[in-house]
């Protein structure tokens, strides 16, 4: 019940934070070299169109997807010139690896450019190919993100996954192959199919500890306005009501011999997670329909990818809407941000916000520990078994509102 209840209010306040001015002449912050900042790259080509994601990408077509990168070293190289400096890089998509020589060149670049310490990609199943593989690690690749979702052939097919990525017993065994290639090598799952029985959650997990994977981040499945019809009809309506149970089994099944590197993602040693939210205050999202957040300033950049190669051909920065948040608002995303992985030290935030934080901070310290999902100690904030599933709750939302923001920019497309 009280789960239901923050989710319907995360619902309601993420869905106005993610609310931007339409129009006008977004601008940068100004960029400063000093800052602990992660570079993220948006990647939108995939072979295949799975049906539950949100995020902005398009079937492969090779001559756009070469002038897309073209574009994107561009992109990279204004940020260079306008004094920015990153320590991490994320690549997203889409498929990242979908042309490898381009992504390898384009992260060659960046590490050229920027002092770069640490690097993650996506891929799925079918990329992890000796000659990709070692294309990764000469890029400087440390972590590795695959995305698998279920070793179950039923649901892999029901999600049209089965014939592109292969059965759960060929991405279990590509998985092993790809074991000890890089610092961590991640999986990425789902969980609270409709169809997704506890018994196939539980033969999920076996595998996975079977393979010893280094790293396992376990999302809820999230359903953007767009995708519930097709969701709905290709992998049955999603129940909220069991998602707590679903996820009290993996946390059960995880801990030990993995620790939280966050509420969904599980570690056996320190690496870097999907969530550079946890470990990056702030981001630049570089690439067609990127966001970012920088300075206290959420941007996106042009959901059109023609429009964003002819843009960065002009020798523009390809921003379609930002927003400035209040001291409130900064308080507040980082509060949730920072939970996210499972604790935070009152004096970080305290070095950041100065006298602002009490009055921001702790009318929401205090609902928390109202509500049995917060626990303050020695300066430290960490959230309860209770608090972690409740942070599920609120991140699926923020994810969600996050996608509806996408899938209106695409309606847009400035």
């Amino acid at each position: 019940m009280i789960a239901r209840f923050i989710g319907e209010r995360a619902r309601r306040a993420f869905s106005r934070a993610m609310t931007f001015e339409e129009g006008g002449h977004p601008e940068l912050p100004a960029g400063t070299a000093s800052k602990d900042r992660l570079l993220y790259l948006h990647i939108p080509f995939c072979e295949k169109l799975c049906p539950y994601c949100s995020f902005n990408r398009v079937v492969f077509v090779e001559p756009l997807a070469r002038n897309y990168f073209q574009a994107l070293r561009k992109e990279i190289d204004l940020y260079r010139e306008r004094g920015y400096d990153f320590s991490g890089i994320y690549v997203g998509g889409g498929t990242p690896t979908v042309q490898i020589d381009e992504l390898k060149e384009t992260l060659l670049l960046a590490r050229a450019n920027f002092d770069i310490r640490e690097i993650s990609v996506e891929t799925n199943p079918n990329h992890l190919t000796t000659e990709n593989v070692r294309a990764l690690r000469e890029a400087g690749v440390n972590r590795l993100s695959v995305g698998v979702q279920s070793f179950d052939d039923g649901l892999l097919r029901a999600m049209d996954r089965y014939e592109k990525y292969g059965s759960g017993s060929e991405i279990a065994g590509r998985l092993k192959d790809t074991l000890g290639a890089f610092d961590t090598l991640n999986a990425d799952m789902i969980f609270n199919f409709a169809t997704q029985t506890p018994e196939i959650l539980a033969r999920d997990l076996e595998t996975l500890i079977d393979i010893g994977i280094d790293q396992i981040t376990y999302y809820p499945l999230m359903v953007s306005d767009s995708t519930r019809e097709k969701i709905h009809r290709t992998l049955g309506p999603v129940d909220t009501n069991r998602e707590e149970r679903f996820y009290r089994r993996i946390t059960a099944r995880l801990i030990p011999p993995y620790h939280f590197s966050s509420v969904w993602c599980f570690s056996r040693k320190p690496a870097m997670i999907d969530e550079y939210v946890v470990g990056y205050d702030e981001y630049a999202g570089l690439g067609s329909g990127s966001i970012g957040y920088m300075g206290g300033t959420c941007y996106a950049n042009t959901f059109s990818i023609e429009d964003y190669i002819r843009r960065l051909d002009a020798g523009e920065i390809p921003l379609m809407a930002a927003r400035r948040f209040g001291t409130r608002e900064q308080v507040q995303y980082d509060f949730l941000m920072k939970l996210f992985g499972t604790e935070v030290t009152l004096g970080d935030l305290r070095k950041k916000y100065g006298n602002m934080l009490g009055r921001h901070l702790w009318p929401m310290v205090f609902l928390s520990m109202l509500a049995g999902a917060v626990h303050c100690s020695k300066g430290r904030l960490s959230l309860t078994p209770r608090g972690r599933y409740f942070w599920v709750v609120m991140m699926r939302e923020f994810f969600i509102a996050v996608n509806n923001f996408r899938d209106f920019c695409r309606g847009y497309d400035i």
